[in-house]
């Protein structure tokens, strides 16, 4: 007897997105943090924070994981307001653009963008992922 997964469609594209994020957040991170340290050392370690955080979420929606995936959401989506704000009331602290400040104005806004898209995935598929 085989068991049917509910049909992903958009989802797949989610999870690919934030597993790209993962991948790269982490080696960017880890470069920032051996090489370029002393250039914005708070932004470097927020990357390698962000890092993790990608990795968690691609891992809770790869996984169906629904209450997983929204708080790390949420946590992620709070962590880019706030250091999106500090970054506009403080920007000596964020020499160098980076993926963090301005809300990532940098990249799209797509580090602000992509937790709204799938948390607005995830409350739209609740009924069938567990």
């Amino acid at each position: 007897m085989s068991s049917k997964r509910p049909e992903r469609g958009i989802g797949n594209l989610v999870v690919a997105v934030y597993g790209v994020f993962a991948l790269s957040a982490t080696v960017r991170a880890s470069y920032q943090l051996i090489r370029r340290y002393e250039e914005a050392p708070l932004a470097y370690w927020l990357s390698l924070f962000s890092a993790l955080v990608y990795v968690v979420a691609t891992i809770a929606l790869a996984r169906n994981k629904v209450v997983l995936a929204k708080y790390t959401l949420v946590f992620e989506l709070a962590g880019v307001l706030a250091i999106g704000l500090l970054s506009v009331l403080v920007p000596s602290l964020f020499a160098h653009p980076t993926v963090w400040s301005f809300f990532g104005m940098g990249y799209g806004f797509i580090p602000l963008l992509l937790p709204i898209f799938g948390l607005w995935w995830i409350s739209g598929r609740k009924s069938s992922i567990k």
